[in-house]
């Protein structure tokens, strides 16, 4: 195993499969200890084993993310599987698709509840370990810089506002030497897969906007990056919004 993380812990939120696990398999490689948490044991123990054959060092958190108590339990569960914590990775997050008149409030208030409002709490409940030698990457998406935002106004909200707290735990937190930076990944993750299948006209469309033409691979595009982004030669990088997506999202 290659050692640009070792003696380094993280936490990573959906990390039962998809960009989650990507992520999670990604930080293990390069030699943090990982807590890898979500709602489903069976998807959580899958991630572990995966990191375990390959050498890693892996724990198993079940989370409840809009739970403040479950998040709460699950920043307990690592300081005492580990001993502390230097990475926090907010990537679960339910997606509230829909065009405005259909979409219900208790699909916007999940989306809400499980994204921004948890991103918040997780940040500030992981804060006093993450003090003196913390990243934090939260998960934002390019979905409010689509051509056309038909269907994705309430998914967008919340990960516009997932980015502005980004912001300010960057610029709040950072004389405490904790960096945050926001990433809007593309990635071929279960979710992405389902979309692909049951929007083909869209999808064809949306991949002939990419300059690559293809989404990138939850490990090798995504997670990979994630690493790198945690590691010391991006100690100087905080507080930014880095699209993952082969050049199609202008953020400027």
């Amino acid at each position: 195993m290659d050692t640009l993380l070792k003696g380094k812990v993280a936490l990573v939120t959906g990390a039962g499969q998809g960009v989650g696990q990507g992520i999670a398999l990604a930080l293990a490689t390069v030699g943090a200890r990982v807590a890898v948490s979500g709602r489903t044991r069976e998807k959580l123990d899958a991630t572990v084993e995966l990191i375990q054959q390959r050498g890693g060092e892996a724990i198993a958190v079940v989370c409840d993310v809009k739970s403040p108590e479950s998040l709460g339990h699950s920043v307990d569960a690592v300081i005492d599987a580990f001993g502390g914590l230097n990475i926090l990775v907010n990537n679960a997050q339910e997606v509230p698709l829909g065009k405005l008149l259909d979409l219900t409030d208790e699909a916007v208030t999940a989306g809400w509840e499980s994204g921004p409002m948890a991103t918040l709490r997780l940040m500030k409940l992981c804060y006093p370990h993450l003090k003196g030698d913390g990243v934090i990457i939260n998960l934002g998406s390019s979905a409010a810089k689509r051509w056309d935002m038909a269907g994705y106004g309430a998914y967008a909200a919340s990960k516009e506002a997932i980015r502005s707290l980004t912001r300010a735990a960057a610029c709040e937190w950072g004389p405490d030497n904790i960096r945050a930076n926001a990433i809007l990944p593309h990635a071929l993750s279960p979710g992405m897969a389902w979309w692909v299948d049951n929007n083909p006209a869209e999808a064809e469309e949306f991949f002939s906007q990419i300059p690559q033409r293809r989404v990138g691979d939850c490990e090798q595009d995504i997670g990979r990056f994630v690493a790198l982004l945690c590691s010391e030669g991006a100690g100087y990088v905080n507080g930014q919004s880095i699209a993952l997506d082969g050049g199609q999202a202008f953020l400027g």
